[in-house]
């Protein structure tokens, strides 16, 4: 078995396009293996582990397999290859990239540029340069020489980095810690619920799908699971760094997993979640009791997968347990393994206490 750091770099070096989590989804499934009593797919692409226990309470754990990404929307003349973004990006992230192309023929390397800025406007050079106006250079010199590599429309992007740790320390950066990190955590805990023979409960671990397109995939599981209670498992934003007041995010690398209390996005459709009290009252209870590092957590303009499970069948009691990271929604999202470790020994005495 694969011990949490191992874990988390083996998922964030996977492929998981939204929409595409199906290499993800079979990493999953193997490292998984001896710790679940019955596994199905839905028709979505969402991996459900389940564990029985001796009672009928049951308890969710969900953290989303996908990872933003792109997808080729034309060839150009000139051989370059113009794409649409899958999952929000922050343009400014976009540019002098290495990205790659995944074909029928196999992976096809290349670069993001635009405009040189020698040939730039003024006005132009204080503009963020945006994802339409930004292509990908395979190495070719025409439109022929592109397709021949096997490059079409429709074909996924995923950024071409493999991650690891800073200077032989606990904090790791990679192109998906959102969320394989928290796939990761939920693996662990999986892991360690078997060693530690709570049979109480039935648990039910969920890889879900399309997070990262509007939160799709996890309400559709648990309308069939309906479970008692569910956490999701998920990235939030951790401050700490120059243009970060500490009043907008008090959540910091290294201080511990993040209990959600509240999130909100009115920008977005008005999804989020307020955690019911008695669930993150009992959260915070564990951790206190258990001696285990936490800090509280409310956020603006995010949400996460217990929106859609909160919604789903009657109402579902569902919170969320946050692993901090810097620089969300980029290819250098930065986890603290202690804050992971945090969090699935949060997860673990939780589950025990129920």
């Amino acid at each position: 078995m694969k011990d949490l750091r191992e874990l988390l770099a083996t998922f964030d070096n996977a492929v998981g396009v939204a929409g595409h989590e199906a290499e993800i989804a079979g990493k999953l499934k193997e490292e998984m293996n001896g710790f679940y009593d019955d596994w199905y797919e839905d028709a979505l692409g969402n991996q459900i582990f389940f564990r029985k226990g001796k009672k009928d309470t049951s308890i969710m754990l969900a953290a989303h397999m996908d990872e933003l990404g792109f997808m080729v929307s034309f060839v150009e003349d000139d051989g370059t290859v113009r794409f649409i973004p899958v999952g929000y990006h922050d343009d400014r992230m976009v540019i002098d990239q290495d990205l790659i192309i995944h074909t029928d023929k196999g992976g096809v390397h290349g670069v993001t540029s635009g405009k040189p800025s020698d040939l730039m406007k003024d006005e132009e050079k204080d503009k963020i340069i945006k994802i339409a106006d930004i292509f990908i250079d395979v190495g070719t010199q025409n439109k022929k020489e592109t397709e021949k590599l096997g490059v079409q429309i429709g074909d996924l992007i995923s950024f071409d980095r493999t991650g690891h740790f800073l200077n032989g320390g606990s904090v790791y950066t990679g192109k998906s810690v959102d969320d394989r990190s928290g796939i990761a955590v939920l693996v662990e805990v999986m892991r360690r619920l078997k060693k530690e023979k709570t049979d109480n409960v039935c648990v039910y671990a969920l890889g879900s799908v399309q997070e990262e397109l509007g939160i799709r995939g996890a309400g559709v599981a648990a309308h069939r699971i309906k479970p008692d209670v569910a956490l999701a498992i998920d990235v939030t934003l951790a401050g700490g760094v120059p243009g970060i007041e500490p009043r907008q995010i008090p959540v910091r690398l290294g201080n511990g997993a993040a209990i959600k209390l509240f999130d909100w996005a009115p920008g977005a459709g008005g999804i989020g979640n307020a955690v019911p009290k008695r669930l993150s009252d009992a959260l915070i209870k564990t951790a206190e009791k258990n001696n285990i590092k936490y800090q509280r957590e409310v956020l603006m303009e995010v949400g996460t997968d217990a929106w859609a499970i909160s919604l789903a069948g009657d109402g579902v009691m569902a919170g969320a347990v946050s692993i901090p990271s810097r620089y969300v929604h980029s290819a250098v999202g930065l986890v603290d393994l202690k804050d992971m470790e945090a969090c699935v020994e949060l997860v673990v005495q939780y589950i025990k206490s129920l």
